[in-house]
Parts: structure tokens; sequence; C-alpha cells
């Protein structure tokens, strides 16, 4: 039996990501098995550790402690959460999934569900571990994205996250537990893009264990081509205009790029007069109104179905990230046929073939999402895009394909291969 192990259930990019996994393997006749902090939603095969009223009060402290004992080695509210020092985890060696599991899978587990003493008691179990990262966490001093710095290559400290940083600063002391953590199993570093696993293949903690890439999955079942013209009239969205979706968890995180998308809008030559935006994800008033062009906000939406009519209501997407692994949004609209703008950053270049499915632009350049923008807009090249998108989904991030890979892994591990 395979035991998935994720703070998150259906939130967040990295929950989801984890949760389609599960359901892709017990599809191809994978025992699997998902244990989470706390349930977003009952199903098979899936449990939460906070499971009573108690239980949910004692993940909340064991999350707020955890942000309290950094809170005072912050270097400014700007990295409040991208930073775990994973100090406060619970201890779940002993729970009956744990002890009857062949393998043990990780993917995000920080934010007070399991901590370095957590990760140590389960790696002391002997059990192979395979763990699939979904950003940087594992392999640095307790950073979630680098922002440039490459001391993970050699050694943390001196960490750019800290008010006080030096040489034995908190990321200096998690990194030398990592290393003696990750001595102690047979663990295999799964990245879902190309780009996140040549990090783990240059990084000090990480560079000589096994590793390779396979991509998150998506069910193209659900995710797939509906008619665009009468969603938009279930919807009440406009049917004449080039409807452009930007969409996120928080769209206010500097990390996604929103100023970027907002100044390409404002370039001289894009038909911002044919041009309306379809918003969702957490937003705040101020950033609905700088937009240029009108919006139509869409909600913060965790219903699957009503997703899917949002990238069949649009005729692009843009995810102008600055760093980012897999983004799901991209794959989801691309199997719904939608095509995507986004910049050449992390996973991103290695979903949409550029000019071919979609558009990368230059790393941070507004003027270069305008052209793109503009490009994909444009009746000459959109014709086939849409079926390119959800082709290149089918062949390379379908359930199928992605959870042959892992059931490949799987038995290597427990060949000892």
């Amino acid at each position: 039996m395979v035991l998935h192990l994720s703070n998150f259930h259906l939130e967040g990019g990295a929950g989801v990501a984890a949760t389609r996994l599960h359901r892709a393997l017990l599809k191809s006749g994978t025992e699997s098995r998902l244990l989470v902090s706390g349930l977003s939603a009952e199903e098979p095969g899936v449990c939460g550790l906070s499971s009573t009223a108690l239980q949910s009060k004692l993940a909340w402290a064991r999350f707020v402690g955890e942000r309290l004992y950094f809170y005072p080695q912050e270097r400014d509210a700007s990295v409040r959460f991208a930073f775990s020092p994973a100090e406060i985890g619970a201890d779940i060696t002993n729970n009956p999934w744990v002890q009857e599991a062949d393998i043990i899978h990780l993917h995000w587990i920080n934010f007070g569900f399991l901590s370095l003493d957590s990760l140590d008691k389960l790696f002391a179990l002997g059990k192979p571990i395979v763990w699939t990262l979904h950003d940087m966490w594992t392999f640095t001093g307790g950073c979630h994205y680098s922002r440039g710095c490459e001391n993970f290559l050699t050694h943390c400290h001196y960490c750019p996250y800290l008010a006080k940083p030096d040489a034995y600063d908190i990321s200096f002391a998690q990194f030398e537990r990592k290393r003696s953590i990750y001595k102690k199993s047979r663990m295999a570093l799964v990245s879902p893009s190309q780009w996140l696993d040549s990090l783990v293949k240059k990084a000090a903690l990480t560079g000589a264990k096994k590793s390779l890439s396979i991509p998150n999955c998506i069910d193209t079942e659900l995710f797939r081509p509906f008619d665009k013209l009468a969603i938009r009239r279930k919807l009440n969205l406009p049917e004449s205009k080039k409807l452009i979706l930007f969409a996120g968890a928080n769209i206010g995180d500097p990390r996604k790029g929103f100023t970027f998308f907002r100044q390409a809008l404002e370039k001289k030559g894009l038909p911002t007069s044919d041009i309306e935006i379809l918003v969702l994800g957490k937003t705040n008033p101020e950033l609905m109104a700088s937009f240029p062009v009108p919006v139509h906000y869409l909600g913060k939406i965790s219903d699957p179905n009503a997703m899917v009519e949002a990238y069949n209501a649009a005729d692009m997407i843009v995810v102008p990230s600055l760093e980012d692994n897999l983004p799901n949004t991209i794959m989801e609209a691309m199997s719904c046929g939608t095509p995507a703008l986004g910049f050449a950053t992390g996973g991103i270049p290695e979903m949409i073939d550029h000019q071919v499915n979609g558009y990368i632009a230059l790393q941070g350049s507004a003027q270069s999402l305008a052209e793109g923008i503009e490009w994909i807009l444009n009746p000459e090249n959109n014709a086939e895009l849409p079926g390119k998108a959800r082709s290149k989904v089918l062949q390379t991030y379908s359930e199928r394909v992605v959870a042959n890979q892992y059931q490949q892994l799987y038995h290597a591990l427990l060949a000892n291969e």
C-alpha cells in the first residue's frame, strides 16, 4: 500500500495535485491512501488527522505555534509564509495507515503538519520514501522559493528571509538537520517539472539522492472543452468580447505577477476595447479597480465543475508567475482547450510550447506579455491553439500516463533497485 502524506486535501496547488495522484493510482489498480491534516470533504481512501473538534484545535495550534516561532525572526511580512522552520508538527508514526504502508509518499507537509522531528521518526521506520516536491523547501534551509539565493547549492546560512541572518542562523540549523535525516532512508525525490528536478540534482542536500521528473496529473474527462457561447450565456458574460482569465489562490501574492499583467493591458496596440478580464481567486477591491478594462469577478471557486466553466468561458489564460513549479491553472486551462500565456520561469516553458499551443513571454516583461496576448487573440493564430493545448495535456498529464510512471518508481523502490 502506498500512503500519501499531505497537509492539505483539496486546497492549494500541492494539496490538489496530491489528491489527483491518489485518485489516478486508485483508478489504475494501485492500493493508495491519503492522510491529510484536515479533510475538505469525505472521499474514499482519504483520512484526516483532525477528525474531532479537539484534533482540529490541536492542528490549528501547531500551525499558529510554527508561525509564532518564525515571526520574531522574519525579515518582514512579505516572507511570513514563505519560510517554514518545521519546528512543530504531529507525530504520526503510530498511525495505523503509516504502520501498514509499504511506501511512504510525502507531498507538501509544512505549516504544522509534520516537523523535522516528525520526518526523522518517519524515516527511521525504514520504509521506502517517495517525496514529490511542490516547491524548493525539501533542499533548502527553510524557504519555499529561494528568490535568487543560491546558498542551497553549498550550505544555507546568511538567509535573506531573516531579520538577522548570520553564519549559524535557523537556515543553517535546518540544513544540518535535514542532512542528518536524509541519510536514514531509501528516498526517491520526484519533481513535477524538469526545472525543479535540475535544482534537486544540483542542491547539496539532495544531489546524491535518486531523483527524477514526473508531472502532476489531471482528470481529462472532467477538465475538457465545452461550448464556449453556451457557458458565457449561463454565466451572464459578454458573448462577443475577448475574455482573458487571471486565476490564483491569492492574486495579491507578488509572486503571481499581477502587476505585470496590469501593465501589459496598458500597452499601446492592444485592442482593449474588445478585451475584458475574468478573475478567479482571492483578491481585493484595489486590485480589481486597477484594471484598465472591464472585470468580471468569478469569486474563489473550489467546485471543479465551476472551474471548468470558467476555463471554457475564457479565450485564454494569463499566468505571469515569477516563480512557479508546474501550475495547476495552466494544466487545467489547456485540458479545457484554453491556450495559456506565461513567463519563461520554472516549469511553465515545459507546459506551454511557444507559439504552438500557447505563448511564452520574456521573464518580467510586461511588453512581452502584451505581445503574447495580442498573438493568442489574433484569429490567424487562434484557430488551432485549443486543439493543440488539449493534445499536450492528453499526451503528457493524463491520469493514466502519470500513474504508470509512479507505479514503475514504486516497483523499483520495493525491489531495492
